[in-house]
């Protein structure tokens, strides 16, 4: 018996063999010729925008078969119409991916309205990025920290309700009892800063402090803008003496809503395709996805754009949606309320 084991051991190995490169010239057949739609959720020039069209101009030198990739814009509701679209009428065939808000993913689960999907059904690639965000003001707002923001009104400029820009300031106000004045309706978080720099507000929370970095570093280094606070989980190590908003949780209840609103900083450049696509087809965009991460021209491009690239494999960034989706009841809710 063991010897007719042995016998069959390389016939065996040979047939998994050839069954995965199979599977592997499938893929390559399928997308050879074909272009691959990149959707960003908002409006051009903003950091999702940005970084979905490094990625484009990146990644299928390392799908199977070389396909083109084509950023495409579809702004809305803070990336929501997107997420919509591709949870209910996205190609399912791996033809189209995209980029969404890192928190949109968890409007379902926080009562937001419009939300049409489970993000635990995408299938995701993965994330470019681990975010810090940052709520920040114009020089002559008058709101200089975060101890201004508690007792000096700040109008501050964002997309929408449902994504970060407006999300972040509202949590801010409801848990921690600051005074930001919201006005939502803008394109993109490219248009907010520009709003700013024209005067129509006079801050932005819910901005990347990757984008800050890489179009508005001088606005920084000439205090044309005060960073009053860090909204992750952990501190960006260019601001050491900046708050973390978990930090300035007064009690457990505070720190528990805070840690679920700004786990999405894990995610902080998430790329998704719908759901359902073959099996195939999304390992080899997950490992597409990862293998452009660590090019060298890749990493030189984005160098040069000043992009900073700390990625997160798409089988993380699942397992972070199903734990976040896993929240219990009455945190969600509270969270939830805070966001009202």
């Amino acid at each position: 018996m063991i010897g007719l084991i042995a016998r069959a051991a390389p016939a065996l190995v040979l047939l998994f063999a050839t069954a995965v490169a199979g599977r592997a010239d499938s893929v390559a057949d399928f997308y050879r010729g074909r272009n691959v739609d990149v959707y960003v959720g908002y409006s051009t020039g903003g950091g999702y925008d940005i970084y979905a069209r490094m990625l484009a101009r990146h990644m299928g030198r390392f799908i199977p078969g070389n396909p083109t990739l084509v950023p495409k814009n579809m702004e809305g509701a803070g990336s929501l119409r997107l997420a919509n679209w591709l949870a209910n009428a996205g190609p399912r065939d791996g033809t189209v991916f995209g980029t969404i808000g890192r928190g949109t993913s968890f409007d379902p689960i926080l009562g937001q309205p419009g939300a049409q999907f489970k993000a635990s059904d995408f299938s995701w690639l993965g994330s470019m990025n681990q975010e810090v965000s940052i709520c920040a003001s114009w020089h002559d707002s008058g709101v200089n920290n975060f101890e201004d923001l508690k007792t000096k009104e700040l109008l501050v400029g964002a997309v929408s309700n449902n994504d970060d820009t407006g999300q972040f300031a509202r949590v801010m106000n409801a848990v921690l009892g600051t005074k930001m004045k919201i006005v939502t309706g803008y394109p993109g978080g490219n248009d907010v800063v520009l709003a700013m720099e024209r005067g129509e507000v006079k801050g932005r929370c819910g901005w990347s402090w990757s984008s800050v970095l890489t179009a508005h570093m001088s606005w920084w280094k000439e205090k044309k803008i005060n960073v009053l606070v860090q909204l992750a989980l952990a501190k960006h190590p260019d601001l050491p003496d900046v708050p973390l908003v978990t930090e300035l949780a007064k009690n457990t209840a505070q720190r528990q809503m805070l840690r679920m609103i700004f786990a999405r900083q894990v995610m902080g450049r998430p790329f998704l395709a719908p759901p359902g696509i073959p099996a195939d087809r999304l390992a080899a965009l997950r490992k597409a996805f990862m293998d452009t991460m660590t090019d060298k021209d890749f990493l030189a491009d984005c160098e040069k754009a000043k992009l900073e690239i700390s990625p997160v494999p798409g089988d993380q960034v699942e397992g972070l949606v199903k734990e976040i989706y896993a929240t219990p009841a009455e945190v969600a809710q509270q969270a939830a309320a805070a966001l009202k």
